[in-house]
């Protein structure tokens, strides 16, 4: 009897001594720092737990074997090791964590110019990584800002496709896109230049909204998207990404790191996208979606130099041949009055580069040149064109106590020439050609950690216009770490060329009517932002950022399609024009791996003139996005939902006899996405594009104007080159394809590969 008890004890000692020592603990640190509320969990078991406070954890009564242990939390890269746990062993793993490129402090360059962390930055910069594209996955940067709140790809052509970037309800001539800081994508380029960017070389996309003219210069009124590309450092040796969809589209993405020499590293991408599947899905006997083919070929080199100064060269090449039209067109009938097509060739090639002075001064001297050149037929109508555009800066920076100053002088060269009467006069053909000198001064003064104030000024010299001035200035107050409040105000200026932003000047059957000689817009904005970062004790990391904005424009230049229904007419306003709102986004990380973000916009843009307003055309007045994420990790699956909603618009109908609503509907599109990454190195996806299959013709009798005579044939006009009411015309239209505010391509599935090699 005794034994037996010695035995019941010795066991009972045995078990709590293995149960105790089956542990495996440590701490969780990042930069020296405690990391609280990691998840912390073995891979395929049902065993985790998460960091406390203090970045400690603890994972108990593990069973002896091999395991992978992930730490995972909002803003730090995932942490991965296998561990093997012995038989009555306690294990001691301290777990360091290296800050995400998702993180929200990560560095951004482009509200101020120069490099600092996002929140420190007095003005409020959104940062847009890979992995947010990849929850609906794009053939380029214009489709795959369509779940950006506030930020909308507006398709201007039912046959072509070409479109812009809105930001706030502002027409996309007033968004700067630049890429690594350099304004490459303008003019011409912000019609046909957003496409081809290759994404495998995209680091991340900072966008500001509201006028950058301080810094910026023209063209960066109502925000600026600054596409930055990848570091030659940390870019992976190889990746590439390929997806198709049921509509036969094909795209493909490959990047490459190769070291030339100890001191030389190159950095390489080609993107190539092709679609050659004409639908008819509407039945007007034109395509719904442009044909396309295109390739573009990117490279960066960095260069080592002594003190770990900067020297850096990219270039990128970019050609496409895109056509919209009647089902029955061929290259035949290009510029004919036969068969109706739209045909775009585009050439264009861009260089842009950095060296930083030898100096023990920070002197950055930045430059970047684009040549394109576009040949394009619209039925009958042909628009050749030719733009060149270089551009140098030179930029110091130095801080002096709580002062941090950057002065910087650009010098800025723009030719256009087109075959429309925009270049030409009365002894014949006048290319636009312009010298844009400026200077610019900025001070950010940080009074303490929870105060900083910026003020900024920056003069143009334009030869048609003269003199212009713009100054902005901003403030941050910091109630805590967590909690930040900026306030933003500041002018901006554009000079407009009207052929190469407005595209329905060169389609359809409009007369293009300008009245006036053509004055440089100006503007005012105001925007208070508010950002909220909470952690919660069971893990979950909630990001609350909301902003009120208001811009005023004077002397603005809207084509007034209502006067006259058969002409477009410009000028600059005599009046005012407002975009006035709030915006707010909402990001919650759980530790269940399921993550929410959602975004909304209330909008009101007018113009006003001679005491009347009008709602501004094309433009809604509520906007929400909104994606959903969740991670089955036993699976290494993951499920994405994004879509958006758009309120409705007001359309730029023919006049009162057309049938075509006056107002769009309220639209949605939603999308989802499954993505499996259980073999190493590679992502498989699969999913489904517009589940709700909407299209704008839905609800109207048709889209395009006359599709059945796209040359206007057989439409009657009066003496006053108004259409009339015929047997065959009943509405006394002519053709028109402008009256267009959503993508006309329906529901479609897709399938991908990805692969990534580091």
């Amino acid at each position: 009897m005794f034994r037996i008890i010695i035995l019941v004890v010795y066991c009972f000692i045995f078990s709590s001594t293995y149960a105790q020592e089956m542990t495996l603990s440590g701490s969780v640190t990042s930069e020296n720092s405690p990391a609280p509320f990691v998840n912390i969990y073995l891979k395929n078991t049902e065993l985790g737990t998460s960091s406390n406070e203090n970045g400690w954890y603890e994972l108990k009564n593990i069973p002896p074997g091999k395991y992978t242990l992930i730490a995972s939390t909002i803003g730090y890269m995932p942490f991965s090791k296998s561990i093997f746990v012995k038989k009555g062993q306690e294990q001691l793993l301290d777990i360091d964590l290296k800050p995400s490129i998702e993180s929200l402090d990560e560095m951004v360059v482009t509200g101020t110019l120069k490099p600092v962390s996002r929140l420190e930055s007095p003005v409020p910069v959104e940062v847009y990584k890979p992995t947010f594209f990849k929850k609906n996955p794009t053939a380029s940067i214009f489709e795959a800002l369509q779940n950006v709140n506030g930020v909308r790809p507006q398709i201007n052509c039912n046959v072509c496709n070409t479109g812009d970037i809105h930001i706030n309800g502002l027409e996309g001539p007033y968004t700067l896109v630049l890429i690594d800081g350099m304004p490459i994508v303008s003019g011409l380029g912000t019609v046909y230049g957003l496409s081809g960017i290759p994404n495998s070389l995209i680091e991340q996309i900072e966008i500001v909204k509201g006028p950058a003219s301080t810094l910026y210069g023209s063209e960066a009124v109502g925000g600026l998207i600054n596409i930055i590309t990848k570091n030659n450092l940390t870019a992976p040796v190889f990746s590439g990404d390929s997806f198709v969809t049921d509509w036969g589209e094909y795209n493909l993405d490959i990047g490459t790191k190769i070291n030339v020499g100890k001191k030389t590293s190159l950095l390489l991408g080609i993107n190539y996208f092709k679609y050659d599947n004409p639908i008819d899905n509407n039945r007007d006997n034109f395509t719904d979606l442009t044909l396309q083919d295109r390739i573009s070929i990117f490279q960066k080199w960095n260069f080592t130099r002594k003190k770990s100064r900067i020297l850096s060269l990219a270039s990128r090449f970019f050609y496409e041949d895109r056509w919209g039209g009647e089902l029955q067109w061929t290259p035949e009938f290009r510029g004919g009055d036969e068969i109706y097509g739209e045909s775009i060739y585009t050439r264009r090639w861009e260089v842009l580069g950095k060296y930083q002075l030898p100096f023990k001064e920070q002197l950055m001297l930045s430059f970047s040149y684009n040549d394109h050149s576009q040949n394009s037929v619209y039925g009958n109508v042909s628009y050749l064109a030719d733009q060149r555009i270089g551009f140098t800066q030179l930029t110091w920076d130095k801080s002096l106590g709580k002062h941090s100053i950057l002065a910087g002088s650009a010098l800025r060269h723009n030719y256009y020439d087109d075959s429309t009467p925009a270049t030409s006069d009365s002894n014949g053909n006048k290319p636009d050609e312009v010298i844009i000198p400026s200077i610019f001064l900025q001070d950010e003064i940080s009074f303490n950690k929870k105060h900083a104030l910026l003020l900024g000024a920056r003069y143009d010299y334009d030869n048609r216009h003269g003199s212009i001035f713009t100054p902005r200035g901003a403030y941050r107050f910091k109630f805590t770490d967590n909690d930040i409040l900026r306030l933003n105000a500041g002018t901006g200026f554009r000079v407009v060329n009207l052929f190469t932003e407005e595209h329905a000047a060169l389609t359809g059957s409009r007369e293009v009517i300008i009245t006036e000689e053509l004055k440089p817009e100006r503007s005012f904005n105001v925007n208070l932002n508010y950002l909220k970062k909470m952690y919660e004790a069971n893990g979950t990391f909630v990001t609350l950022d909301a902003s009120l904005f208001y811009t005023n424009f004077q002397n603005i230049i809207i084509p007034d399609y209502d006067t006259n229904p058969n002409q477009i007419i410009y000028d600059n306003l005599n009046g005012k024009s407002v975009s006035k709102g709030i915006s707010a986004n909402v990001d919650i990380s759980f530790p269940s791996s399921f993550k929410l973000m959602f975004g909304g916009t209330l909008q009101n843009v007018s113009n006003t003139e001679n005491g009347i307003s009008k709602r501004q055309i094309l433009t809604e007045s509520y906007s929400a996005n909104w994606g959903l994420s969740y991670t089955i990790r036993t699976w290494n699956l993951t499920f994405d939902y994004t879509g958006n909603l758009y309120g409705p618009m007001r359309l730029p109908t023919l006049g009162d006899k057309d049938p075509r609503r006056d107002f769009s509907p309220t639209w949605s599109i939603q999308n989802i996405q499954f993505t499996y990454n259980g073999i190493k190195n590679f992502e498989i996806y699969a999913g489904v594009k517009n589940l709700l299959n909407w299209t704008p013709n839905i609800g109207n009798p048709f889209i395009i104007a006359r599709a059945n005579d796209p040359f206007d044939k057989e439409v009657t006009f009066d003496t006053n080159g108004n259409a009339v009411a015929t047997s065959n015309n009943p509405y006394a239209l002519t053709f028109d394809p402008t009256y267009v505010y959503g993508p006309n391509q329906g529901i479609r599935s897709f399938l991908g590969l990805r692969y990534t090699l580091n």
